[in-house]
């Protein structure tokens, strides 16, 4: 039976910095891997509607999986939704990815609601995913610097 995650997090930034973070290929490429992968970006068309397709590689072994989806709903600064679909036929289904943000007293509170995840992930390591990478997203979206 798919599994389905929850994270939330608060992160001393705005709503625009993480919706963009989402939505720009060099950005996403860079934050969202997991450790011990690098990312790639093969197609973004940031529109509802629009696809993505993306890659992951595992530094060490070299080994690959590619993924791809549709942006179903985009809300600016606000709410994305996306599916996802492993081209690996063992990881088998689509998933539903939503993405809430909301502006509060000390930056921005977020909520990830992860659906329909194959029966080969186990929950732990998508969990451990995505805390990763919600890390990594923190560290590119939390720096103010004057430009």
């Amino acid at each position: 039976m798919p599994s389905t995650i929850t994270l939330h997090r608060v992160l001393r930034t705005s709503p625009a910095n993480i919706y963009r973070a989402f939505l720009d290929m060099d950005a996403l490429a860079r934050w969202l891997p997991p450790n011990g992968f690098t990312g790639k970006v093969h197609q973004m068309e940031a529109s509802t509607g629009g696809q993505f397709k993306m890659s992951f590689t595992h530094f060490a072994s070299g080994n690959s999986h590619s993924f791809g989806g549709t942006y179903v709903e985009l809300r600016p600064n606000e709410y994305i939704r996306y599916t996802t679909r492993f081209d690996d036929p063992n990881l088998a289904g689509e998933m539903q990815t939503t993405i809430e943000l909301q502006q509060v007293s000390c930056g921005t509170d977020m909520r990830v609601t992860q659906a329909g995840i194959p029966d080969a992930i186990p929950t732990e390591a998508c969990y451990l995913g995505w805390q990763e990478s919600l890390l990594h997203l923190a560290r590119l979206v939390e720096p103010e610097f004057a430009g």
